[in-house]
């Protein structure tokens, strides 16, 4: 009978644990089980994911790239900062077309939910009076969007527009990612910043530790989902369930790198 692990062992286990994040077409992202797990894991991440946006503005100690510039065009068209992220969010997919992308339920949802989740929670945060409590709400943030960002990276449906264009870029023009996710950030950065946006130490803060956090996650977080190799010969996986198995392959680092490029954005 196995003895019942304590709380730093199970996080221990579920750090070490190792999963695959596979590449699918959006039709074999719907096909590739654990839909209710993988659906609610997508929902909550990103409602996460929003929430940190939320405690990020709170803090008003700078902010990251994209959100950067979603304040900016805020502070002109005096929109909610959820609606300007959701408009955003639908032009950049928009640029998936001539890049010849295509978006999964992932995709999709983020556009959506993340806006909504930010303005829910604008409503319910107030900036602190105390610096100190500032600094612990920026990096509250840091960490509450590093599980929202590994919660919706694991649940397999798809990356979030704005990693999406960084990708289909990267693609079509031969340049690395890094190169296309520096020049968008810069990009957008600098635009948002000329606009009345907010850059600041969180900036800074946010670049260097999204992708660490993300990753610190990402193992507990992915589901284990049938490959699309086998979906496409009817071949069941014995592998395509929860929990730690042998001969799998560690989590692809790449998606934690994503995941500090998208304002979210694994946005």
């Amino acid at each position: 009978m196995l003895e019942p692990m304590s709380p730093i062992q199970t996080l221990r286990a579920g750090a070490t644990r190792r999963v695959t994040l596979l590449p699918m077409t959006p039709m074999e992202q719907l096909r590739a089980g654990h839909t209710v797990r993988r659906v609610s894991q997508l929902l909550v991440g990103l409602w996460l994911y929003g929430t940190a946006m939320a405690m990020f503005i709170r803090a008003e100690l700078g902010l990251d790239p994209w959100d950067v510039f979603h304040y900016g065009v805020q502070q002109h068209l005096g929109w909610s900062f959820g609606t300007v992220v959701i408009v955003v969010g639908a032009l950049v997919l928009l640029l998936w077309i001539p890049l010849r992308q295509w978006p999964g339920l992932g995709t999709v949802a983020n556009v959506f939910v993340i806006g909504i989740a930010t303005d829910v929670m604008l409503g319910v945060l107030e900036t602190p009076d105390a610096l100190w409590l500032r600094w612990v709400l920026l990096l509250g943030g840091i960490v509450v969007n590093g599980i929202g960002g590994a919660m919706y990276i694991g649940s397999q449906y798809g990356p979030g527009p704005r990693d999406g264009l960084m990708t289909g870029l990267s693609l079509r023009t031969g340049l690395s990612i890094r190169l296309v996710r520096t020049s968008l950030e810069v990009t957008v950065l600098a635009v948002g910043w000329l606009l009345g946006g907010v850059v600041g130490f969180g900036t800074v803060l946010y670049a260097v530790l999204i992708g660490p956090a993300v990753q610190a996650f990402l193992p507990m977080l992915t589901v284990r989902v049938t490959p699309p190799s086998r979906l496409r010969h009817g071949i069941p996986d014995d592998s395509a369930v929860d929990g730690e198995g042998k001969g799998e392959d560690p989590v692809d680092t790449r998606a934690a790198q994503l995941a500090a490029s998208d304002g979210q954005r694994p946005a």
